[in-house]
């Protein structure tokens, strides 16, 4: 049954005999506002039901109508009466109380009729009660998760193919919804304030130190000092000329230009050398005092308060208010254009690989038992959790639902969904009575003649 704030009337009045079908056993099953096609087959159905109830009770009036006027004319009758008697009893017994379930008969507010309505929102909260002591219990959901093997159905699953295109496709949709959802200049506020918690705020200089301090240590700088040495080489080889002019331009004007030639090529000749040296020994002072340097500098930016200072006065000139600003705002559309075009489409780097993640976790469920069983221990963990923690929360939702239907719009709903069934009561009331009534006075004619 679906009960929803559309299908209830504005205003209702229980009990107030508009929709009782009384004594008549009417055909006048109401069909609750917004409707389906469904419940409209319903209650067709339950009119005909009652239809067929009320005219059993009319037959067995005009039955005992009848056996009763010629009764003295032909005894046999008697026992004809007797039945139809004890039918129309039955038949009324159990209409009146099939309708005290949903109404009060015939509009009279008779004590303890129109049930439903009345007693609404205890019955929702003994349903309530009912669920939560019996379904919402530890022992019964343990019971049920031990034995489900969720983890290696969920694992046959997601190994599927399609299950697990499925699950990038659904994945690819909540990531294009929560881009659209998001706020940029909301996220670009949370990228930026984590810049400068993380990023700006932290001084630079110590952990900048203990990283060059481990690079210096294990060597790793020499590759650097080596590609600079040769590079210094390669242009030293190469600009003969620039040496001699440096050297003519900075000797006297007296001096002879075959003398500043001269000067020149002796002066690139002992730099190409003692480059060569530099580049071929590993050994070489200059390396070494290099290698000094570096990790002097190292113990100056963990240590050295001016060295400090110097590089956080470098890093707010580097990253100030308007720069971190860009960044986080780059950043984040980086982000989400990457996303974006990455989810959209099917053949991207990004969705091929969360696709077969996906089925080899489903696999990894499927052939690995140690790893089903963790999982499904912690589906079963994660299930008694949240029923003990919230088991109430969760029945609350049946109590809470109940008390805001409308009394009249429920019980018409109610029964809408089960009223065809009670009406085989009242049939079967009218069969039963008959015989109990033939039964009863066969006997008492027996026994007092």
């Amino acid at each position: 049954m679906s009960f929803t704030d559309q299908d209830r009337p504005s205003t209702s009045s229980v009990g107030n005999g508009n929709n009782d079908d009384g004594a008549r056993g009417g055909s006048g099953a109401r069909v609750p506002s917004g409707a389906s096609s469904s419940d409209a087959q319903k209650a067709a159905a339950l009119r005909r039901m009652k239809t067929i109830a009320l005219s059993l009770l009319i037959a067995m009036a005009v039955v005992f109508t009848v056996a009763f006027a010629l009764q003295h004319q032909y005894p046999w009758l008697e026992y004809v009466r007797a039945a139809a008697e004890g039918g129309m009893v039955g038949a009324l017994a159990d209409w009146f109380a099939v309708t005290a379930l949903f109404k009060y008969p015939m509009g009279l507010k008779i004590p303890h009729t129109a049930i439903i309505p009345n007693r609404k929102d205890a019955i929702g909260a003994s349903l309530g009660d009912f669920v939560e002591t019996n379904f919402l219990s530890e022992a019964v959901v343990a019971e049920k998760l031990a034995g489900a093997e969720l983890a290696q159905k969920a694992g046959a699953w997601l190994a599927q193919p399609a299950s697990a295109e499925r699950v990038a496709t659904e994945g690819s949709a909540l990531i294009r919804g929560a881009m659209t959802v998001l706020n940029d200049d909301d996220v670009r506020d949370v990228i930026e304030s984590m810049v400068r918690k993380h990023i700006l705020t932290p001084p630079w200089g110590p952990p900048v130190g203990r990283m060059a301090e481990k690079i210096f240590d294990v060597g790793h700088h020499h590759q650097l000092v080596d590609l600079l040495v040769d590079r210094s080489a390669d242009w030293v080889d190469s600009h003969g000329d620039v040496i001699g002019r440096l050297v003519s331009d900075r000797s006297p004007s007296w001096v002879p230009s075959f003398v500043d030639g001269l000067v020149g090529e002796r002066v690139h000749a002992e730099l190409t050398k003692f480059i060569r040296s530099v580049q071929h020994d590993p050994n070489h002072q200059v390396r070494r005092q290099i290698d000094d340097y570096l990790k002097d500098l190292a113990q100056d930016l963990q240590h050295d308060p001016a060295m400090i200072a110097r590089v956080e006065a470098i890093k707010t000139q580097v990253l100030d208010d308007p720069q971190v600003r860009d960044l986080a705002g780059r950043t984040w559309t980086t982000i989400k254009t990457a996303l974006l075009s990455a989810v959209d489409d099917p053949d991207s780097e990004l969705r091929l690989k969360f696709t077969s993640a996906v089925r080899d976790f489903g696999t990894r469920l499927v052939e690995d038992p140690e790893l089903a069983a963790k999982a499904n221990a912690w589906i079963s963990d994660a299930a008694s959790y949240l029923v003990r923690t919230y088991r109430h929360q969760i029945a609350s939702i049946i109590t809470d639902t109940v008390e805001r239907w409308d009394a009249v719009e429920t019980s018409q709903k109610i029964e809408l969904q089960v009223g065809k069934d009670l009406q085989y009561i009242r049939i079967n009331g009218t069969v039963v009575g008959a015989l109990a009534g033939v039964a009863i006075f066969t006997i008492a004619t027996l026994v007092f003649g």
